[in-house]
């Protein structure tokens, strides 16, 4: 199977470092991208983390391009319920104006963070924020019609069915995603899937590196937020969880091993989704560890 292969980045923040830290971090990890041969480099939105960096990608989006020369570089996604739609779009020309052909618009309906913080980003608090998002998506289109979206429900793969835009899954949110896309392929544009994927030289040690994203994120779904831990400090309390390693946090689908085991499982879930393109996404506590994780990757596909 042929694939393009791109990259779907969160910034993580390790424990002990700052925001910026994080998103010197994702630049870096762009301009490795970009030597490599990935298709995209899309920056994703969160507000409120201890863990993730980027509460705006159209802010990081313009410093990763200037770093960068072939790769496209966008958005995975901005939240557009937060937003004017106009604004959106105003954003992004100034954007597409600096780096002609190379900036991707991706939408997103998720709030990308806790309800309070949701809350905080609405202009107006007198009213809870109306759900209007398929009427903004309308408004948006009217302003910029060249966009895609991004999401892991079937209301998001219908519009994007409907209005023929390309579309992507995020299967590292919602790994039952194959059975929700596959009414609707024939009629996207453009099918692609976000998957987790950790690589090492062996599998041990994608299963170690694993370890901080692991109890990352079995905190967040407790509620309790906190920086990318130490690959020693999630062993030890992944042990006391008692469960085996491997099956927590429970629901997700992360892909670990080395890169022909990798290669293989990427491609499932590819073949899996019918997608022509597969985003990489992963969360580790070393960069320079992330940053061999795309480099095998990229070795073993392109």
């Amino acid at each position: 199977m042929s694939l393009k292969l791109s990259v779907l980045d969160q910034s993580p923040i390790p424990e002990g470092s700052s925001v910026g830290d994080a998103l010197r971090n994702s630049i870096d990890l762009a301009t490795l991208a970009d030597g490599l041969g990935y298709e995209r480099y899309w920056v994703a939105e969160h507000h409120g983390s201890k863990a993730l960096g980027c509460a705006s990608p159209e802010v990081l989006i313009g410093p990763i391009a200037a770093a960068t020369s072939r790769i496209r570089v966008g958005s995975g996604g901005v939240m557009l319920p937060h937003y004017s739609p106009l604004k959106v779009a105003e954003n992004f020309r100034m954007l597409e104006g600096l780096y002609p052909g190379r900036i991707d618009l991706g939408i997103g309906r998720a709030a990308g963070t806790s309800p309070k913080v949701a809350f905080a980003l609405q202009r107006d608090k007198r009213l809870p924020a109306p759900d209007d998002f398929r009427q903004q998506l309308d408004e948006l289109i009217g302003l910029m019609p060249d966009l895609s979206l991004l999401g892991s429900s079937p209301d998001s793969v219908a519009w994007a069915a409907e209005l023929g835009l390309p579309y992507v899954f995020a299967d590292f949110i919602n790994a039952n995603g194959a059975d929700i896309v596959r009414p609707f392929r024939h009629d996207l544009k453009r099918m692609s899937v976000a998957c987790w994927a950790i690589c090492a030289e062996t599998d041990a040690e994608a299963m170690r590196l694993s370890y901080s994203a692991r109890m990352l994120m079995l905190l967040l779904f407790r509620g309790r937020y906190i920086a990318v831990p130490t690959v020693e400090r999630a062993e030890e309390f992944l042990r006391e969880e008692g469960m085996p390693l491997d099956a927590l946090p429970v629901g997700r689908r992360i892909i670990i091993g080395n890169p022909a085991r990798v290669r293989a499982a990427v491609e499932a879930v590819a073949e899996d989704y019918g997608a022509e393109e597969v985003f990489i996404v992963n969360i580790l506590y070393d960069h320079a560890a992330r940053r061999r994780s795309y480099e095998l990757i990229a070795e073993e596909f392109l």
